[in-house]
């Protein structure tokens, strides 16, 4: 099983040892008449009120942007995504924002619509649909716990049905781990935070800091069912009702599909004839044992009809296969359970499940999950807690169709084990990671498989201790993970990132990480970052106070020099830099990242620069095509040593980089191969959105 605790370990590490980052503070090179100028980093726009531009026709986005910008890459989904900000409305729509720890920055696009009781937004359905989802945000209680509070659902004015939103699942506080008390005091008081630039335990007079500190992971999800089908053209409408407990609902996103018809298995150990309660009253955990049993024996499935079925525990599964209706209509739902005593992996609590054994005890195969949804209770951060949807080790088996929802983790698995296929799954507001390959995963593969919401890294293959090797992650969407990467890839061997769509997040990570670190193994072989898309990524570090990359290799335990290729990839609408290549200030004299090979990208908008350099070694480039690009085109550092030579860090033209921005071609003579032209901090030029190349 998960030995999170680990990670938790290597975080703790990470939160304190971040505030090095002095990182020069004012060495800044004139070159060829050019000089650049220091400045202080730049907050993102300011929140813009006013009101939904939608006049009835319908604005369908992938990751809030035009579809026809990410053709090709990203999950292939059922539903069809609408900004509420695109929609009618007599709310308020806030944002765009990309400043941590409010609600406009953790949306959808940074955009988003509040609604005051009573109002209400709209959407036009743009094809025939019966059943949405809505992503929504309604406020705390004060005393933290969550609150509840209605939505009006009507289609055309005619159908209505009230959704219960609640705040139970979002609304977390302070320092990792976090905590749901808003008035809890800083939980590590001994960590540097960057609010005051200080250690406040160390520091006279103790600083004051306001609380609570730090809220975040401020949104949820519901679905809703709407029993009838309706067509392109038809109208829902959300609304506040008057009266509501809840001072303002924001609405983010909504999805709507059309959902078909329940799933029947015909010939299989049906879970109701061994007792199984479809109203989720009493627990279903020991007749779904009873019925695998059955089904090992007699060479059948197991069926998982339309219901919601009570589990609290983990269902062990061991060449077996489970098969449910639908994952709108097949519920597997449980309540966290404390713990009388701790379990011998540390957890405190736990929750439903479905776990492979543990590689230990040789692992589970054959295993085939596909058609129901896993519904968790989990509100807060344990690392010791198995209390992920699914979890142990499978090999030669399948995950497909499964909605995950409510659970620490949607996919943890920990090695060694190999041959596991995940395709088409929905993985939503979880407390830390959506998916994670942990030591020793091989030749296994996710596709098509939608993320979002995530409360640490949404995809990782984190090889601690053992290696992974050949695994692929390809055509998956990633958006808004509250902390942490899009995708991280922690070391491993010829592994692939391919065709995926990543979007929006928010701290303390961008779209896509190439790191070694958290005791990870080195990277070897090749590693392939080939034809992704990042949107608004990028983002502000608000512990080194810097700006990273859409695209960030970061060199914290050991130096990169794997045969690393990232072709075919386009960084759109990055806050600050496409690509940041970065060793830790305490080690930048030590590990080095090299021969990084850079083709066929597309870079259209950057607040500061194409390529930001903060390490020793070397990268090159050819056919990289950059536009609106805010500050000079390759901030080169090095390791901030500034020798006489010239940069520690090397960057090749090997012909065909074209374009730049405010400053001239973003890859200029001048700039080669290793000129100093180190702004620690440069100003943000905020681009224009993204548009057709």
């Amino acid at each position: 099983m998960s030995r999170y605790s680990t990670r938790a370990a290597a975080e703790r590490v990470r939160s304190r040892a971040r505030r090095p980052a002095r990182i020069a503070t004012a060495v800044t090179t004139a070159v060829a008449g050019l000089v650049l100028t220091l400045g202080a980093p730049a907050l993102a726009a300011p929140a813009a009120p006013g009101h939904g531009t939608g006049v009835g026709t319908p604005v369908v986005t992938r990751a809030a942007l035009d579809p026809a910008l990410v053709a090709g890459r990203g999950a292939a989904v059922d539903f069809a995504e609408q900004e509420a900000e695109n929609a009618s409305t007599n709310g308020t729509v806030i944002g765009p924002d990309r400043t941590a720890y409010t609600l406009p920055s953790e949306a959808s696009g940074r955009t988003a619509v509040r609604l005051k009781p009573g109002q209400y937004v709209e959407f036009t359905l743009p094809r025939a649909a019966n059943a949405l989802t809505v992503r929504y945000s309604i406020p705390d209680a004060p005393e933290g716990g969550g609150t509840t509070a209605p939505l009006d659902v009507s289609v055309d004015g005619r159908h209505r049905a009230t959704m219960t939103l609640t705040s139970q699942y979002s609304w977390l506080y302070n320092q990792y781990p976090f905590t749901n008390d808003p008035q809890a005091d800083l939980l590590h008081p001994d960590w540097w935070i960057t609010e005051c630039g200080c250690v406040p335990a160390a520091t006279t007079p103790t600083p004051t800091i306001d609380k609570p500190f730090r809220p975040s992971h401020f949104y949820d999800e519901q679905r809703l069912l709407l029993g009838k089908r309706y067509g392109a053209g038809d109208t829902v409408r959300l609304t506040a009702p008057r009266g509501s407990a809840a001072a303002w609902t924001v609405i983010d996103v909504l999805d709507t599909q059309l959902v078909s018809a329940p799933h029947i298995e015909a010939r299989a150990a049906n879970v109701l004839a061994f007792g199984a309660d479809p109203t989720g009253r009493r627990d279903a955990g020991a007749a779904i044992d009873r019925a695998i049993a059955y089904a090992k024996k007699r060479h059948l499935d197991v069926y998982l009809p339309p219901g919601t079925y009570q589990v609290n525990r983990h269902i062990v599964v061991d060449d077996v296969t489970i098969v449910g209706a639908g994952s709108w209509y097949t519920i597997v739902k449980g309540h966290q359970v404390t713990l009388d005593t701790p379990a011998p992996d540390g957890s405190v609590h736990t929750g439903v499940g479905f776990y492979g054994k543990d590689a230990a005890d040789g692992g589970s195969h054959h295993v085939h999950l596909s058609g129901f949804a896993i519904e968790g209770d989990v509100r807060e951060r344990v690392d010791t807690d198995q209390v992920n949807a699914i979890g142990g080790a499978l090999s030669d088996s399948t995950i497909d169709g499964l909605y995950l929802h409510h659970t620490k983790v949607g996919m943890w698995f920990d090695g060694p084990m190999k041959r596991l296929r995940i395709t088409r799954n929905v993985i939503v507001d979880q407390i830390a990671d959506g998916l994670n390959f942990h030591t020793g995963v091989t030749d296994s593969t996710v596709s098509d498989t939608f993320v979002r919401n995530s409360g640490d890294d949404g995809l990782a293959m984190w090889s601690e201790k053992t290696g992974n090797a050949r695994n692929v992650f390809a055509h998956n969407t990633v958006q808004t993970p509250v902390l942490a990467n899009g995708i991280a890839l922690y070391g491993g061997t010829d592994n692939t990132v391919t065709g995926n769509l990543v979007a929006d997040p928010i701290r303390e990570g961008s779209a896509i990480q190439v790191g070694s670190r958290f005791g990870a193994e080195p990277f070897t072989g090749h590693l392939w970052i080939t034809d992704n898309t990042t949107v608004r990524s990028g983002p502000f570090e608000l512990n080194w106070k810097i700006g990273l990359g859409a695209i960030w290799f970061y060199a914290l335990e050991r130096d990169i020099d794997a045969d690393i290729e990232v072709t075919g990839d386009h960084f759109l609408d990055s806050t600050y830099n496409a690509v940041m290549l970065v060793s830790d200030f305490p080690v930048k004299d030590k590990y080095a990242i090299r021969g990084v090979r850079f083709k066929d990208i597309r870079v259209d908008g950057t607040g500061t620069s194409v390529l930001s350099a903060r390490s020793a070694g070397s990268a090159s480039f050819e056919n990289v095509d950059a536009r609106n690009v805010g500050a000079v085109g390759i901030n080169n550092c090095g390791s901030f040593n500034f020798p006489a030579t010239g940069s520690e860090f090397a960057a090749q033209d090997l012909g065909g980089n074209d374009g730049g921005g405010t400053t001239g071609a973003w890859m200029a003579s001048w700039e080669l191969p290793n000129t100093i032209t180190c702004d620690d901090r440069p100003p943000v030029v905020p681009p224009p959105g993204p548009a057709p190349w």
